[in-house]
């Protein structure tokens, strides 16, 4: 039993934000139909890095759905639509605003059909406002939703933040209004829509930047390895890498002291509140800064975290793979891939005590295109006869284009 057994979701979506919804929903026990367009599929199956020809992006996104084509540019491919409607609690769409109302599968419309509906739209710019016609990625929203201007070095140019965090954090409020329109259906019986701009999720993110703006007026900038408001709490090269350090009160600012050698400091009037040390972080830095090519970065760790000090490596990917926390977090899993082979991808960060997620070890593999259009099928009503008459007009394609 998993916290959305039995809850069925409709992902009618295309390559990051909108898979990512509907993946946690899925990673939470969900039955989710990946609804994707005959012949091709979602465009993130031809993205890279591939292996034996198969797509490792479009596996880590997708693993433990089910693939269904349908092309809502016919006529059967709408009713086909709107019979899964009929039988789903959540239908997520990344469509631009407007596309799925030219289609007639609009919320307005599918509530009709199904009235306990839960339509999240996952979209750039939302479904109201000036922008909403426009279309978005992941790097325009980092930039217009000020998350870039204060991403980088004092100075440098703007830098993109290394993960998509425009789509994804995106896609995690989709799964959180989705979860929150469950439970009000619990009390209504009534579904309703989700609305989530990309923009939107990048100003929510912002914490200090929007709060000293509001307070101060003061334009947050790039701070580099620095934090914007606790001092000191910044990364600090070592004997041979770097290491985080985070004194965030005076106790702690007073141990790291001792552990650099800089005990004088601690009664230093420049340094004795955090304030006094946000005013003078760069004189700050530069004292603890000498200290620290005294040790390595492991020598460091054992020094700092036996004195209590908020602390940690700047780790590279492949060092993920062999540490032991996340290994005991289960946050890399395995998935035994058709086409791929054994293969690891990132696990669920939400661990739940009564209801665990559906990875522990493992995971389900990422669905062929198409694979699961014959059971949907039949499990909405239709005959033997009109389930061979659609595979032979469409998912025979989709076979032929792949081949």
């Amino acid at each position: 039993m998993k916290a959305l057994t039995g809850i069925r979701v409709m992902d009618f979506t295309n390559v990051l934000a909108g898979p990512y919804c509907s993946m946690m929903l899925a990673n939470m026990g969900a039955e989710v139909l990946k609804v994707e367009k005959p012949y091709l599929g979602d465009d993130s199956r031809h993205y890279g890095p591939h292996v034996n020809g198969e797509s490792a992006y479009f596996l880590s996104i997708n693993r433990g759905k089910k693939s269904v084509t349908c092309d809502t540019k016919t006529e059967e491919g709408k009713a086909f639509f709107r019979r899964m409607v009929e039988k789903t609690d959540i239908l997520v769409e990344n469509l631009k605003p407007g596309a799925m109302e030219r289609m007639g599968l609009g919320y307005d419309a599918l509530k009709e059909i199904n009235p306990r509906l839960i339509y999240v739209a996952v979209s750039g710019f939302g479904h109201t406002g000036p922008y909403s016609p426009r279309p978005a990625y992941d790097m325009i929203v980092q930039a217009m939703g000020g998350v870039m201007s204060i991403t980088g070095t004092p100075g440098g140019d703007p830098v993109r933040v290394g993960t998509s965090i425009g789509d994804i954090v995106a896609g995690m409020f989709g799964a959180f209004g989705a979860v929150n329109a469950l439970y009000m259906r619990e009390r209504t019986g009534l579904g309703q829509k989700v609305d989530v701009a990309m923009l939107d999720s990048q100003l929510a993110i912002l914490e200090n930047a929007i709060t000293k703006y509001a307070a101060t007026g003061i334009v947050a900038k790039p701070m580099g390895l620095k934090h914007p408001s606790i001092t000191p709490f910044e990364a600090y090269r070592t004997k041979d890498s770097w290491i985080i350090a985070a004194a965030g009160n005076n106790n702690l600012f007073a141990k790291l002291c001792q552990v650099t050698g800089n005990e004088a400091l601690i009664s230093d009037p420049r340094f004795d509140t955090n304030p006094h040390r946000n005013q003078h972080i760069d004189e700050l830095s530069d004292y603890i800064q000498a200290k620290m090519y005294a040790h390595t970065t492991e020598e460091w760790m054992k020094i700092m975290t036996d004195a209590g000090i908020p602390c940690g490596p700047i780790n590279t990917i492949d060092k993920l793979f062999s540490d032991p926390q996340v290994e005991a977090r289960h946050m890399l899993v395995e998935v035994e891939q058709p086409g791929i082979g054994k293969l690891k991808v990132a696990g669920n960060p939400v661990k739940m005590s009564l209801t665990p997620p559906q990875e522990e070890l493992s995971a389900d593999p990422a669905p062929e295109l198409g694979a699961n259009t014959r059971e949907v099928m039949l499990s909405l009503g239709y005959s033997e006869s009109e389930v061979e008459d659609y595979l032979n007009k469409f998912q025979n394609k989709d076979k032929a284009v792949k081949d």
